[in-house]
């Protein structure tokens, strides 16, 4: 791995990440005078540093799971923990480059803060006004924000000076690139019970007894849970509820948008500094020299940049009547807008739209009436917990309340009625027998308590209940036998004087075929068998239980090292080798590192920053 281009990955990520990263850091930050967690061998943690780190974790993984997370999920998941690890292996890593001299001049401090985008005016060019006030809006001043930077700048050197000059070995990127790039040609054949010479024979009682006892799974039931409930769902009442027709009718004027749209156009447009720009461009477009897409593309942009989405006349404003106007497709302009001279694209009509309230009445009255029954729920959950803390059963809560009251024999496979609910399922299936109920919430706006009578574990059931599943099984697997049989004995008899069409078998001739193929019609793992095999091997591969396959290798045939394709797989192989090498290297580095760093954490001022974030 080259020194420059490890520096230059790095630091344009760090550059990249820390400004925005301390953006969320300021005036709202921790009270008090403390202002680091600890020491890093010589190196103080700014608090912020944790608390910045901490804070972007627990968005990253929100995100990753589709909902933000809070900090006490936080940290039943380990994750402050994981966040304050790596703030201290990133100190001793700037511990360490201090103590063997790297750092790295005031020369190249400065002209990466001349280059970070925040730090410059609309010209592109650094402002020093703004430098200061940014820096001011995040709880910083220069000196900080400079330390900090030179501080990654020379942890960047450090790892680079521990990387650099890694090589992948050429005999192992080639050897992989062989591996990865050799093909087969091959033969094969599928034969299935259609091929069976003989029909199937009736299963004795100890053919299906010894299947039965073999194959206990598919005929075991489930574990089932009696549970009994209560529920409410707005669904349940909000038949009942009363809108007044006044709200129906300030309901349909404050959402009138939703029912009345003006006649729109999905518009593109290209802005140009003066008009003499946006006229040459409009000629050209005219004469069939270049298309819109091409105009774009010419300035640096992309279609998605020049979208203006579905847009009324009225909001294209003196552009309006001539944009409307215009036929699909056609490049419109130069037209005059707020922005400056532009050119527009019409890519599809959409059409006035218009429901009245009378056709909106019904729709309207189930959502408003929808919302009043989630609200008058939410009121009833105070009434409900005070009944269960005080020890009614859920027959007496039902009878007190607008709750039902319901039983099920509940299984994981059971999806109808209150099981269609998640949080419903969820709870079945960790509540035991005398559990307290617990009232809880539905995913729409819902309500309910459950508690578990009693629970029958899975059992065997018994072979005259399953007969007709047993004898299924047992013809299914009879005929595979038969069939695997079959295919074995074809396939003893192919050599180089009985071919596939001898034995009336129908031949697929599979060329060229990589390790990365796919041969629709045969089971997984049939290629690895392929690949295994040596020239003229025939194999009998089992199709997933329907049916079987015959395959006779042909030919191996290496890969062309001459071939574009070939050399370019074998470059990023020995690229991602290094990578991966020096990755490894260096993390092995980082960990004797902090093993010789000494470390002081002040609890007290985690706590303090744990507590903020509550």
């Amino acid at each position: 791995m080259a020194r420059s281009k490890t520096s230059s990955f790095f630091v344009w990520i760090i550059l990249g990440l820390l400004f925005v990263g301390l953006m969320g850091f300021g005036a709202a930050g921790l009270s008090g005078n403390v202002r680091t967690l600890g020491t890093v061998g010589d190196k103080d943690i700014p608090i912020r540093d944790y608390q910045n780190a901490l804070r972007d974790q627990m968005a990253s993984f929100g995100a990753s799971i589709g909902t933000p997370i809070s900090f006490v999920q936080a940290q039943s998941i380990g994750l402050d923990q994981q966040v304050l690890a790596q703030v201290i292996a990133t100190r001793a890593l700037d511990n360490e480059a201090g103590a063997l001299g790297l750092s790295v001049g005031d020369a190249r401090v400065r002209a990466q803060v001349m280059q970070i985008p925040a730090f410059q005016g609309s010209d592109g060019v650094f402002n020093r006004e703004g430098y200061a006030s940014a820096l001011r809006s995040v709880g910083l001043n220069e000196a900080e924000f400079e330390t900090g930077l030179r501080e990654e700048m020379a942890r960047t050197l450090l790892q680079g000076a521990v990387v650099s000059g890694l090589q992948t070995p050429d005999a192992f990127a080639s050897t992989l690139a062989q591996f990865a790039g050799e093909s087969r040609s091959f033969t094969w054949a599928v034969v299935d019970a259609a091929m069976l010479a003989d029909p199937l024979s009736e299963p004795s009682e100890a053919d299906l007894t010894a299947f039965y006892e073999a194959n206990p799974e598919p005929f075991t039931s489930l574990e089932t849970r009696a549970i009994t409930y209560v529920s409410l769902t707005p669904e349940m009442i909000q038949d009942d509820v009363v809108v007044a027709e006044e709200e129906l009718r300030q309901a349909y004027q404050d959402n009138i948008t939703d029912f009345v749209q003006a006649e729109r156009r999905l518009v593109e447009r290209l802005i140009y500094a003066d008009v003499e720009s946006a006229q040459a461009a409009a000629d050209r477009a005219a004469a069939g020299e270049v298309d819109f897409e091409g105009l774009v593309t010419e300035r640096g942009l992309d279609l998605g940049q020049v979208d203006m989405g579905d847009v009324t006349e009225s909001e294209l404003s003196d552009a309006g009547p001539t944009i409307f106007a215009s036929e699909l497709g056609a490049v419109i302009g130069p037209l005059e807008t707020l922005l400056g001279p532009a050119l527009f694209r019409v890519n599809a009509v959409l059409a006035a739209r218009e429901v009245s309230f009378e056709e909106a009445r019904d729709d309207l009255r189930e959502e408003r009436a929808g919302v009043r029954a989630r609200r008058n729920i939410e009121n009833s959950i105070e009434q409900v917990n005070d009944l269960l803390a005080g020890g009614a059963t859920l027959a007496d809560v039902a009878e007190r309340t607008d709750m039902q009251l319901g039983t099920l024999d509940w299984t994981v496979e059971t999806t109808e009625g209150i099981a269609a609910y998640a949080a419903f399922r969820d709870a079945a299936e960790v509540a035991q027998v005398g559990t307290f109920p617990e009232l809880l919430e539905l995913e729409d706006g819902g309500i309910f308590a459950l508690q578990v009578d009693a629970i029958t574990p899975p059992a065997l059931r018994p072979l005259e209940a399953v007969r007709a599943q047993v004898i299924a099984g047992w013809e299914a697997a009879r005929t595979q036998e038969l069939v695997m049989a079959q295919a074995r004995a074809l396939a003893d008899q192919i050599d180089a004087e009985t071919d596939f069409a001898t034995l009336e078998l129908a031949p697929n001739i599979a060329a060229g075929q990589t390790r990365r193929g796919f041969i629709e019609g045969t089971p997984p793992g049939f290629l690895d068998t392929v690949f295994e095999m040596a020239v003229d091997d025939v194999s009998v591969v089992d199709r997933a239980g329907e049916g079987a396959v015959i395959v006779r290798l042909d030919a191996i045939a290496a890969p062309d090292i001459s071939d574009e394709t070939v050399a370019a797989q074998q470059a990023q192989i020995a690229e991602t080798a290094a990578a991966g090498i020096a990755q490894d290297i260096f993390e092995i580095f980082n960990r004797d590192v902090q093993i010789r760093t000494d470390v002081d954490i002040n609890q007290n001022a985690v706590n303090a920053v744990h507590a903020a974030f509550q």
